[in-house]
């Protein structure tokens, strides 16, 4: 590993194959092996070793008649969603400062990704115990609040493939390790519009979270509200869930509405 600006670590490899995937970014007809390997200053074998790994990973394609390599569509649909998931941030965001300040609780915004709730956005409440969680955590889906809600509402196959042959990771004897527990748990999420994490993940936390959906009624995000068990006692679960769900509709007509167009002055 080398050092970077500011002394930060750099990984070699990484720094080739993101330079290699610039390469073929800008290319509108592709490269060889020969023009990736002498415009990124890399050996033929090792620019052959990091374009196999990438078109293993689909993020480059090699066209089989003339042997060149373009940009991958994984990386197409990975730049889409993240702008899809900055724009779900900035709608929501108004909203999730909203209900920071009406609960006094730590907020986040999560996306389902690769089987797990990964948090795209958070909101530090306004009470003196910090929460360990920060944007881009991965946390898991059978015992979150977020977790719950992304795949509560799923349809059933996807729930399934989400779900089924998992091993689930047991933080402490209140966490749902079974599937029969898991599924009656998201049926009660769906009867009552809002998940519950009762210490599941963390003894002495606990979060609620509710489901965004988008104007065919999938579930798009989920926003949740977390604190220590001193500020959501169990007479307290029902009116933060019933509040999330309240925040949740409004967030989810707020992007399923279609865009503003002014009309220009004239």
């Amino acid at each position: 590993m080398e050092k970077g600006n500011g002394g930060n670590i750099s990984v070699p490899a990484v720094k080739h194959a993101l330079t290699i995937l610039e390469l073929l970014a800008h290319s509108k007809r592709g490269l060889n092996i020969s023009e990736v390997g002498r415009k990124a200053a890399l050996p033929k074998s090792s620019t052959y070793r990091l374009l196999a790994t990438l078109e293993n990973m689909s993020c480059v394609q090699k066209d089989a008649h003339t042997g060149r390599y373009h940009f991958g569509m994984k990386l197409v649909a990975l730049g889409r969603a993240a702008l899809a998931n900055i724009e779900l941030r900035d709608d929501a965001r108004p909203f999730l400062l909203a209900l920071m300040r009406q609960t006094g609780l730590t907020v986040h915004l999560s996306v389902l990704e690769t089987g797990q709730a990964i948090i795209i956005d958070r909101i530090e409440g306004t009470g003196v115990v910090q929460v360990g969680t920060w944007v881009g955590r991965a946390i898991d889906l059978n015992c979150t609040a977020a977790g719950k809600s992304l795949v509560a509402f799923l349809p059933k196959d996807d729930l399934d493939r989400q779900i089924k042959g998992k091993s689930f990771v047991r933080h402490n004897h209140k966490t749902i390790v079974t599937l029969s527990r898991l599924r009656d748990n998201l049926a009660k999420v769906r009867e009552l519009g809002y998940s519950v994490d009762d210490e599941e993940e963390e003894i002495g936390m606990r979060c609620v979270g509710a489901p965004l959906f988008d104007s065919r009624g999938r579930v798009l995000a989920a926003i949740s509200a977390v604190g220590t068990t001193d500020q959501i006692p169990s007479e307290r679960v029902e009116e933060v869930g019933l509040t999330l769900v309240q925040f949740a509709a409004a967030i989810s007509t707020r992007i399923s509405s279609p865009p503003r167009i002014e009309t220009p002055k004239v």
